[in-house]
This record gives C-alpha cells, structure tokens and sequence, in this order.
C-alpha cells in the first residue's frame, strides 16, 4: 500500500457528492498530467494497487488508468488539500497519459528538471575518471587508478565509519561520514561502468 501521511476517513466525500477530484503530477518534472475523480472505493482500490484508479462518470464503474493500453500511472505519493476534498497525486506515467496520444492532458510541455546535486557529482566523477593519471592531482583519479579492488575496499571502510558515528550523538560527524560513504559509493559505481540511474531504476522497478 502507498504511504500517506493523511486520514482518508477524514477525507469530505460529501461535499462533492461522493467524489473527490484528484490532480495527478509527474512525480519527476511536476507538470500537471491530468484531472480526474474518485469515490472513496477508487481511492483505497489506488493506494493498494500503486495504479491510479478513477470513478468513470460516464460507465459509472470503476476505472484503472491504462487498463486497456498499458499506460498506468504508478503512484509516488498521495496528499490531500487544506479542505481535505482535493487530492494531489505524483505519479509516474508509464506511457502516453492523454487518450490523443500526448504526453498530457493539456497539451503542455513537461518542465526541465534541474539537475540534482548527486548527478552533477556523478558527471564530476566521470570527469576525473577521464583524467590523465600521469598529470591529474586528483583524489578521484588515484582511487581509479588502484583499481576495483581498492575503490571497493573504502566503500567497506566508510560504511564501517558511518556505521560507528550512528551509534554515537555527534551529528556533525555522522553527517561528514554519511557524506564520504555516498561518495565513495558513486565512485564504485563509476569504477563498474554503472550510472545512479542504473540503480535508481530498480529501486522504483521494486518500488511498482
């Protein structure tokens, strides 16, 4: 079931006459994809699933977005409003989301994402990877250089040290642990010709 930090008992049904109109989100870029309705029957049949699922005002049934065309919207997230009779929902499409074919249903161009931190470090990486080692002063480069063996070894070893500082109550240091873990961590990735995407796509592989 998807995680909510909201009652949906509480949710006002009835000032709608039954149906809650629900505003679906790309969870990745934030555009608005599409408007529709739910029951509190399509609502619980979402969040069990991870597929939005509205009430079809015209067949009156339920209705599982990409049903017929494989094109589900696979929910991230789930938030009512300040009056609790709206509902906004990040999703991520698995296809076109508009019956037209489009990607929306406004015909709106989906909003560039910046870039994350973690991706700009990861293109860092990369950068340094490609160094030349006989004139590259870099920290990076010299851990490529020692080969998968060593890259490996201090993931372990800044494991051990994050695993070490949770146990006390020093943030600071926990934070400056947590920190060298992840980045030593992108570097093994790097050293194994894998991207954060690579494993960012099975997490929300798993996730579905």
């Amino acid at each position: 079931m998807i995680p909510i930090n909201f009652n949906p008992q509480a949710l006002d049904f009835q000032k709608g006459a039954g149906l809650l109109p629900a505003i679906i989100q790309d969870a990745d870029n934030q555009s608005v994809l599409m408007l529709g309705y739910m029951d509190e029957a399509a609502l619980m049949q979402s969040l069990a699933t991870g597929k939005v699922t509205f009430l079809s005002r015209t067949k009156n049934r339920l209705w599982t977005k990409g049903e017929t065309s494989g094109n589900f919207l696979h929910i991230v997230s789930v938030q009512q409003d300040c009056d609790k009779d709206t509902l906004l929902i990040q999703a991520r499409p698995a296809g076109a989301v508009c019956h037209t074919g489009t990607d929306n249903c406004f015909n709106t161009q989906p909003v560039t994402p910046q870039p994350h931190f973690l991706t700009h470090l990861e293109q860092v990486i990369l950068a340094r990877k490609a160094e030349n080692p006989a004139t590259s002063k870099s920290y990076t480069n010299s851990l490529f250089q020692k080969g998968i063996n060593k890259v490996a070894q201090k993931v372990g070893e800044e494991a051990i040290e994050l695993v070490i500082e949770a146990k006390d109550n020093n943030k600071e240091l926990f934070l400056g642990e947590a920190a060298d873990l992840l980045y030593h961590y992108l570097v093994l990735l790097a050293a194994k010709d894998v991207s954060l995407e690579d494993v960012l796509a099975v997490l929300r592989q798993r996730h579905r």
